[in-house]
């Protein structure tokens, strides 16, 4: 009797595991997204590698100027403008007419409150986090 009981757990429990390893829940913090996205939204996150990620899609990537009390955790979201094989948009200050391979440049919605590459330049494919999928509590 205590089998399927015992099934059902291990089945649940493993669909949870799996689905952490693929979803995550991050906050926005700052003004950098605004209008779409205030301080405090909180995000459902799914992980994506750069050839899953299009121009125009939300996105969390990592930067390593965090620092130890960063309540960011160094996580930035941000809108993907230029993929791999994409043209530079002429705003941004980078090397080539192109995206290079594993690459990736990003921007705030909000330009004139955001740290972005423009200052950043080019992100690498391991900076990325995923791709926002919705917003599941915003302020």
């Amino acid at each position: 009797m205590w089998v399927v009981p015992a099934v059902v757990a291990l089945v649940l429990v493993s669909w949870v595991l799996v689905l952490r390893s693929r979803l995550l829940v991050v906050t926005v913090h700052g003004v950098s997204m605004e209008p779409t996205y205030r301080s405090g939204d909180r995000l459902l996150v799914r992980r994506a590698r750069l050839d899953r990620v299009r121009a125009g899609q939300v996105v969390v990537v990592r930067v390593d100027a965090a620092t130890p009390d960063d309540p960011t955790g160094g996580r930035m979201v941000k809108r993907a403008v230029a993929v791999p094989g994409d043209p530079v948009p002429p705003r941004i200050p980078v090397p080539g007419p192109r995206v290079p391979p594993d690459s990736l440049l990003v921007l705030g919605d909000n330009l004139a409150r955001s740290n972005d590459s423009r200052r950043l330049g080019y992100l690498p494919a391991d900076a990325l986090i995923g791709v926002v999928l919705r917003p599941i509590g915003q302020r």
